[in-house]
């Protein structure tokens, strides 16, 4: 199980809070050293740091965990449909397009 994603996942939700990793370990507890290995990946929390790490970024756990969760998949969906609903209506056409036709080429292998 590749468990790096979840450290990039933290990351993206710290810098959305527009927070450096001095900032997020002081918020959480934790030094700035662990910090930087779980978002590199190179550690993973357990678990009451984990929920310590969510709450603090006030972010779901299967949002952290989306990609090594088989069902994650719905979180991503969510996410994806959050992040089109914010383009222009001719961008989001596209992005339709490519969807519908990466669908129809699936259908076909």
């Amino acid at each position: 199980m590749d468990t790096s994603s979840i450290g990039k996942r933290i990351r993206k939700a710290r810098e959305r809070k527009g927070w450096r990793q001095e900032d997020f370990a002081e918020k959480t507890g934790l030094s700035v050293t662990y910090i930087g290995m779980i978002e590199r990946g190179e550690k993973v929390p357990k678990l009451e740091t984990f929920i310590t790490i969510a709450n603090v970024l006030g972010v779901s756990a299967d949002q952290l965990l989306a990609d090594v969760l088989e069902t994650g998949y719905n979180v991503k969906s969510s996410t994806l449909t959050e992040s089109i609903e914010k383009l222009s209506p001719a961008e989001r056409e596209r992005i339709y397009c490519v969807v519908n036709a990466m669908i129809e080429f699936g259908k076909k292998v």
